[in-house]
């Protein structure tokens, strides 16, 4: 048996993940003063999304993200930061000679990313992967996303790039959950068919 995985992006009302010069400004649509001047993440929803994985997957540009900010954040402050810290962790890169995290490293998965994604379904009941869009085409590409859950965010670009390749073919979804989030966000939950 296989385990599931399961990709989250964060979209743009009009479908883009990436502005057109890769950047990702409109994700301070995410973050909405709270009450008493706290800071929404949506914490909850992302706490869910983390507690049903076993390992966590990036690409090489999402693991430099992520790795320059979720080592040192306190888990008092970000709840997500002590599962994030906590999970096995592994970036799929021909590149990096290293990926230090905290503290620690992670593994390095060398070869393709379809390829690499593949053995992990052997080894984990659920690896989730966010972002890492080159790492996210080709595992739509080679047909092993088992769910996919979008972060849609009141934000219209008008142009960028697309979170799924241009090559993707038809590919049926399940919906399997909606919410509508604080700040106009809309979380929806697919599954694969």
């Amino acid at each position: 048996m296989t385990g599931r995985l399961i990709v989250e992006q964060v979209i743009t009302a009009d479908g883009y993940a990436a502005e057109p010069d890769g950047g990702i400004e409109f994700f301070e649509a995410l973050v909405r003063p709270g009450e008493n001047g706290e800071i929404d993440l949506n914490d909850a929803e992302q706490l869910d999304y983390v507690s049903q994985a076993d390992a966590i997957l990036f690409g090489a540009t999402t693991y430099r993200m992520f790795a320059d900010y979720w080592p040192e954040v306190d888990p008092e402050a970000e709840r997500i930061a002590e599962p994030i810290n906590r999970l096995p962790k592994f970036v799929v890169s021909n590149t990096l000679a290293e990926a230090p995290w905290g503290r620690g490293r992670i593994e390095i998965l060398r070869g393709e990313g379809a390829d690499a994604a593949a053995a992990l379904k052997q080894r984990f009941d659920a690896v989730i992967v966010w972002g890492s869009l080159t790492l996210a085409d080709a595992l739509l590409r080679a047909g092993l996303v088992d769910e996919l859950h979008l972060r849609i965010v009141p934000v219209l670009i008008g142009d960028g790039r697309s979170f799924t390749p241009a090559d993707v073919g038809d590919r049926r979804l399940e919906l399997d959950h909606v919410e509508a989030r604080p700040g106009g966000v809309v979380s929806v939950r697919y599954v694969v068919r």
